[in-house]
């Protein structure tokens, strides 16, 4: 700095980050690979970094506004920006550090359903639903199934009367209003799979199209030298010739076998004929 004559120097300036957040960045500064996170820590150093981010965003906003004030002290202006990833939203950027992905998928549900064990605004058993499904991915449970059961807690929560004491235990309530929604996953991405496969049928091409094919393939291996296709092929233009060859010998296959209940009329008379 002194060499090239800067005066001055603007940085990004935040305390009160945690021990493990400045591990986290300082890998990521030094390009190294960290051990991949657990669910539930993840989540933790998600939440914090995508505050810091976000602040750092209104501050540069600001700055770019109203102009950078020369004289303030512990603030950076807009080109002294905290390490990040790759342009986007916050909470891409902080998926990105914190688990070399950009889905944040996963770490915004624990977020979410910490925060509703937190809230005080929520109801009791809310509440005891979201904490222990939370224990349930502390101790190493899949994230979405608890966040599903959390969200049709709440629902139902949200769904009853003020002073109904004889509804069930909200978290049998809960359970049953997640079983039959993913019922009816089930029952979409059959009727969806269903749809795709009709779809398919009809853009089958006809037989004569079929014919066609094979006759202007008739005497194909005569056009080419076997011995120059196997030298100049690539890898994966090799492969893609072999699996195109062992799809044709299973539809040869089945069209064989297919062959032998073919109707009546379509036989030859050869037999007729004769007799």
């Amino acid at each position: 700095m002194k060499e090239l004559g800067w005066p001055t120097l603007r940085v990004w300036v935040r305390t009160g980050i945690s021990d493990p957040l400045t591990q986290l960045l300082a890998e990521q500064d030094e390009n190294t690979l960290h051990r991949p996170l657990l669910p539930f820590d993840a989540a933790k150093l998600y939440r914090e970094l995508k505050d810091l981010l976000t602040e750092d965003a209104l501050r540069r906003q600001r700055a770019t506004r109203f102009g950078a004030d020369d004289g303030e002290v512990g603030d950076g202006g807009a080109e002294s920006a905290p390490p990040h990833g790759d342009p986007g939203k916050s909470r891409n950027q902080a998926a990105q550090l914190v688990t070399n992905s950009a889905s944040h998928t996963r770490l915004e549900q624990i977020c979410t359903i910490e925060t509703i064990a937190a809230d005080d605004a929520r109801p009791a058993d809310v509440r005891n639903v979201a904490e222990e499904e939370l224990e349930r991915i502390r101790e190493g449970g899949a994230v979405d199934p608890s966040y599903q059961r959390v969200r049709a807690a709440l629902k139902l929560a949200e769904d009853r009367e003020p002073d109904d004491d004889t509804a069930e235990d909200l978290e049998e309530l809960a359970a049953k209003a997640l079983t039959q929604a993913r019922a009816d996953r089930a029952a979409r991405i059959a009727e969806n799979r269903r749809k795709r496969e009709a779809a398919a049928e009809a853009a089958r091409r006809s037989v004569h199209s079929f014919v066609l094919i094979w006759e202007d393939l008739e005497g194909w291996t005569d056009r080419y030298d076997p011995v120059e296709v196997g030298q100049e092929l690539t890898d994966a233009q090799w492969s893609a010739f072999q699996q195109t060859l062992t799809a044709s010998v299973e539809f040869a296959d089945h069209a064989r076998a297919a062959r032998k209940h073919r109707p009546c009329e379509r036989r030859s008379c050869d037999v007729v004929a004769s007799a």
